[in-house]
């Protein structure tokens, strides 16, 4: 009742209309775990890998029928009459069939879409909630979400070089509450940006993706929604910056580009590591700012210790492609106080066994962690349950906006409302910042 019987896999669509993989696991009993798997636009070097087809003629060489047919053949045989109770085993047993160092053989997308679909299955055979079986019976720590309400970089056509400016409601009561003062000051940025006359249309996270002249301009833009919407900026809501520089790193003149204005042929800023990390202060010092993701290249290591020694006692330092959500660089950010938090990416390391341990070793030297969605998405609500389900304490998954971000935000408002008032709502401005204990 409890053994795998079969793993299926089908080609579907995530919100960029690209193909991605769904998995489909039965177990002998009947019951059937479902996931489907996400992409993203700006990827980490060092990610896991996607595997595509290349052919040309089907998705302009997205496809992912290769994928398909590995679940259905390879992975299904391997894992056929398992216990679907033992996460760790079948993970393990994935990634040794796939015997790459990258898990580019079978593709990340083929091993996770399996890993996910495998615990939801345990889940249901149990008659618990995915949260509950993901963390157990311990008390329920609500996230606080991190709306992208203005797209940039490589999530938006526009001339935004910062991939993302988010905010977040930390001072509300509770997650219901933060989710309406969020949709509230997005709505409220909305007609700010309509009074100006610029564009509303959105980019790939939902955000808006106005053509802004600069960074203050989008800051201020959000404090002033942020002000109308009725709450007070820093105290209630804050901003946070995903500024990608990975994206805008040039390895050749070792500096930091505007490269969307390079390109259109306006003028533009280029700066050596000291003065993106001045950059950086700046704007801190202008703007209620309290948490910054991939302010540096993913290479630029020595940078990001700076950036950690001049910011991190006050605010709230990232990193994304510089861990990607691999054990292995999290130790090296560790030794090297390189950050104070770490975005969680499933499809960063491919497995929910290594995510989870991933968390908990960033949790027990004090970082902080965000679960974060990928700007290629699909209605699967897996990483809220992960978000509750590990006390992760804070989450990425878009603006409030777009069927594929506003799933995970309602499946968190149904979590909240099922643990009926037992749940807490952790402000994460009034927790000390691990950097600061060192």
């Amino acid at each position: 009742m409890t053994t795998i019987e079969s793993i299926r896999a089908l080609e579907i669509l995530d919100s960029r209309g690209h193909p991605t993989i769904a998995v489909r696991v039965r177990l002998t009993g009947g019951i059937i775990g479902t996931a489907a798997v996400p992409s993203g636009a700006s990827t980490g070097a060092f990610e896991a890998i996607e595997r595509r087809d290349g052919n040309k003629k089907r998705y302009g060489g997205k496809g992912v029928l290769d994928v398909v047919a590995s679940v259905n053949t390879e992975i299904n045989e391997c894992l056929k009459g398992f216990s679907i109770f033992d996460q760790t085993g079948i993970d393990n047993r994935l990634i040794a069939l796939d015997g790459s160092d990258n898990k580019s053989r079978l593709g990340a997308n083929a091993i996770l879409g399996t890993s996910l679909a495998c615990a939801r299955a345990a889940a249901q055979t149990l008659g618990i909630e995915l949260y509950r079986y993901l963390g157990g019976a311990g008390p329920v720590i609500m996230p606080c979400p991190m709306f992208n309400v203005l797209n940039g970089g490589a999530h938006a056509d526009n001339s935004i070089d910062f991939q993302e400016f988010m905010i977040r409601p930390h001072g509300a009561p509770s997650f219901a509450e933060a989710l309406r003062w969020g949709v509230e000051t997005y709505q409220a940025l909305r007609t700010l940006l309509k009074k100006k006359g610029r564009i509303i249309s959105v980019g790939d996270e939902g955000g808006f993706a106005p053509n802004l002249a600069s960074d203050d301009e989008a800051l201020d833009l959000l404090v002033d929604a942020i002000t109308q919407a009725g709450y007070k900026p820093g105290a209630e809501i804050s901003i946070g910056l995903d500024c990608a520089a990975s994206e805008l790193y040039d390895e050749k003149e070792k500096r930091y580009i505007e490269k969307k204005r390079r390109e259109r042929k306006e003028k533009y800023e280029s700066r050596t590591t000291d003065e993106q990390i001045a950059y950086l202060q700046h704007l801190v010092s202008r703007y209620p700012i309290d948490s910054i993701e991939d302010g540096l290249s993913e290479k630029d290591w020595d940078g990001w210790h700076t950036l950690t020694k001049t910011l991190g006692t006050s605010i709230q330092i990232v990193g994304d492609d510089l861990f990607v959500t691999n054990p292995k660089f999290l130790e090296r950010g560790i030794a090297e106080k390189s950050a104070n938090a770490i975005l969680i990416k499933l499809n960063q390391i491919g497995t929910l066994t290594e995510t989870i341990q991933t968390i908990q070793r960033a949790r027990r030297v004090g970082w902080r962690t965000v679960v974060s969605h990928r700007s290629g998405e699909t209605e699967d609500t897996f990483i809220a349950d992960l978000s509750v389900g590990l006390s992760c304490g804070q989450i990425k998954t878009g603006a409030p906006c777009r069927s594929e971000r506003t799933a995970k935000y309602n499946r968190l408002l149904f979590i909240e409302d099922i643990e009926n008032g037992n749940s807490t709502f952790l402000d994460t401005n009034r927790e000390q910042l691990a950097v600061s204990k060192r």
